[in-house]
């Protein structure tokens, strides 16, 4: 699938910022056999008065910014063509638990995608009893790496109620478990907890999920939205295989990827300090739009 993708993310100061220095994640990624970004950039109103782009450790694409001036709102912009190519899944070839930290230990590396950076709590994600106990409940005797992470993904769609109202940006894994409801952001972090309290390594992906309107009705600008769903490691073999515990699918064709990392303060859109005082609005939209090919 070819996509070309927009994104506007707007924030509006109810007193005017005199500083601001922002981290910024919104141009998807290339990834060898996955998807490849054509062509893309980001663009911030107003202007700087730094900035560099360069990648982060995971090899996500990052925009480090630098505000002086005074200003009462931030725009940025991001505009995107990207080539999305997911593969079928490969026959499970996943190792059993009990097999799995052989293929961990095997893994002479700790470049961005090593399995050893993804079998630990990590900034947001703590060891929780609850979610351990959940995670075991689900396990059966023999059953695949592949196996065990599709049950969990599909119990936690199950288990949740999808509530925006529900949850916020900082509320912890044990929180939205206690809840059962919340976000993708929430199934996610779930999930990934559950997968590591057994020994499977397991990552963070936000990106772009395109949306498809019921049949009959238009499209609406901005109605596609930033997305995350769940990496995890399946071997030597099979290595990186995603699943949306959102939707209860493994990720294909509509998802875009943007980062990866151990979980949301990796790969954070937008992060930073402000010099001012005061709320601030913030607004989203998004447009995964595809392109049609010609033969």
């Amino acid at each position: 699938m070819l996509y070309d993708v927009n994104l506007h993310i707007s924030y509006l100061y109810d007193t005017p910022v005199s500083g601001g220095r922002h981290i910024v994640r919104v141009l998807p990624l290339s990834i060898g056999g996955r998807q490849r970004l054509i062509a893309g950039t980001v663009g911030v109103t107003p202007g700087p008065g730094e900035r560099v782009d360069h990648t982060d450790f995971f090899e996500n694409p990052m925009s480090a910014i630098l505000f002086r001036n005074a200003h009462e709102r931030l725009d940025i912009r991001m505009q995107a063509r990207v080539h999305v190519d997911m593969p079928e899944p490969a026959a499970d070839f996943s190792p059993r638990v009990a097999d799995l930290p052989e293929d961990i230990a095997n893994y002479w590396s700790l470049d961005a995608g090593s399995p050893h950076h993804y079998t630990g709590p990590s900034p947001r994600l703590k060891d929780c009893p609850e979610i351990t106990e959940y995670a075991r409940s689900i396990v059966k005797p023999d059953m695949t790496i592949r196996a065990i992470a599709t049950a969990i993904c599909a119990r936690i769609h199950k288990d949740f109620t999808y509530d925006p109202k529900a949850t916020n940006v900082d509320t912890t894994p044990r929180e939205a478990f206690k809840l059962k409801r919340g976000v993708c952001q929430d199934f996610s972090h779930v999930m990934i907890v559950a997968l590591r309290s057994l020994g499977i390594p397991a990552g963070y992906v936000s990106g772009f999920l395109r949306t498809i309107p019921p049949p009959g009705k238009e499209r609406l600008e901005g109605a596609d939205a930033m997305h995350a769903w769940v990496r995890y490691w399946c071997g030597r073999v099979n290595g990186w295989m995603e699943l949306d515990p959102t939707n209860n699918i493994p990720a294909g064709t509509d998802h875009i990827v943007v980062a990866c990392g151990r979980d949301y303060a990796d790969v954070a859109p937008v992060i930073g300090v402000l010099k001012g005082y005061g709320q601030h609005k913030t607004n989203q939209a998004v447009d995964v739009i595809p392109v049609r090919q010609t033969a």
